[in-house]
């Protein structure tokens, strides 16, 4: 399906992202609402006397550049597993983001993250992984999984977010009966959301910058012709995208079978993006002996974003933990993305590799 372009017009190894997208702006509507507050600052003067102004909500959904009826409600980012066992995967279908990264014995797991949508159910939900909280530091909120080692379950809360696991008992967590474990933990985000303490219950900080309209997107309006982007994590990681004009999104596949969610949703993106990481070992295993990946997402490097059907290479960096991730272009425009779903494919500099065709 997909034609190898001449070396000058492929990525160089070790770089793949994508962006899924449910179809449609009125797909993303999330339940519930919120009016818009009048204008003016942050106080407004009554009699004389000054009080507090509700906060402002913005007028589009901070992850996707969507409009809508903004509900002010934390990102909740969930750990959902990969692997064949784990397919077809509940809620994905209604994740703003979705982050592709590189576990234990080269498979790939998901944080995907909610905040315009909220699914009755998410999962299978797994461990999380030393990248999480670097992933996450600048969006903050929370973040769900089924548990982890000690050690990255409080990466993430210095890098600013609250965890909510299933081993400590937490309230929206339940294991499925039509599976076995460890592939049967699910979350309900509604109780997962009520759970949000004082200091992670705002709206959250978008890293990434959405243009005004599908056409106005950086890769849309400067890009090369993209039908397709094949992305190679692992050996066993090997996702990929195709571009559909009449349904103006891409279409994944794992391994050249069509995605869909447990709901028979097709899964599908407005922006893909890819990024070349570098991968160092944590040190120490998991429960089956193997070595743990840690990709460093804090760095920089290079990538290609994809969006109404063209690519446009990229360079990406990101200063800390809590520092949002920077997209330019080569001259050093910043990077804008098609309002929608984001999908991000972090390949490993070293062995991975993705080609656009």
């Amino acid at each position: 399906m997909l034609a190898i372009l001449p070396r000058s017009l492929t990525r160089p190894r070790g770089i793949a992202v994508f962006a899924v997208a449910v179809l449609g702006a009125g797909a993303l509507v999330a339940c519930g609402g919120a009016s818009a507050d009048p204008p003016g600052g942050a106080t407004e003067t009554v009699l004389g006397s000054s009080k507090e102004a509700p906060p402002q909500v913005p007028a589009s959904w901070p992850l996707t550049g969507l409009p809508g009826d903004v509900v002010e409600r934390p990102a909740l980012a969930v750990k959902v597993e990969n692997v064949r066992a784990a397919r077809p995967q509940s809620g994905l279908e209604q994740a703003d983001v979705v982050w592709e990264e590189m576990v234990e014995g080269g498979e790939s797991r998901f944080i995907a993250v909610f905040n315009s949508q909220a699914p009755d159910v998410i999962g299978p939900v797994r461990s999380a992984r030393p990248m999480d909280g670097p992933i996450l530091g600048a969006t903050g909120g929370l973040l769900a999984c089924s548990g982890g080692q000690q050690r990255f379950l409080q990466q993430a809360r210095n890098a600013g977010l609250q965890v909510l696991t299933e081993d400590s008992g937490g309230a929206g967590f339940y294991r499925s009966t039509e599976r076995s474990a460890p592939h049967n933990v699910y979350l309900n985000p509604a109780d997962a959301w009520s759970r949000a303490d004082d200091d992670h219950r705002g709206l959250p900080v978008s890293e990434l910058v959405f243009a005004d309209s599908a056409g106005a997107a950086s890769a849309a309006r400067d890009g090369r012709p993209a039908a397709a982007l094949a992305v190679t994590i692992s050996a066993a990681a090997k996702p990929s995208w195709t571009w559909d004009e009449g349904a103006k999104s891409f279409w994944r596949s794992e391994r050249d079978v069509p995605s869909e969610s447990a709901a028979g949703v097709r899964l599908a993106a407005q922006n893909v993006i890819a990024l070349a990481v570098r991968i160092e070992m944590a040190g120490g295993a998991d429960a089956a002996g193997s070595p743990i990946p840690d990709t460093q997402i804090v760095g920089s490097g290079s990538g290609v974003v994809l969006a109404g059907g063209k690519a446009l290479d990229i360079e990406w960096s990101k200063a800390s933990e809590r520092d949002p991730l920077t997209l330019r272009t080569a001259d050093g425009a910043e990077v804008k993305l098609a309002p929608g779903v984001t999908w991000i494919e972090l390949v490993p500099a070293a062995d991975g590799d993705w080609v656009v065709s």
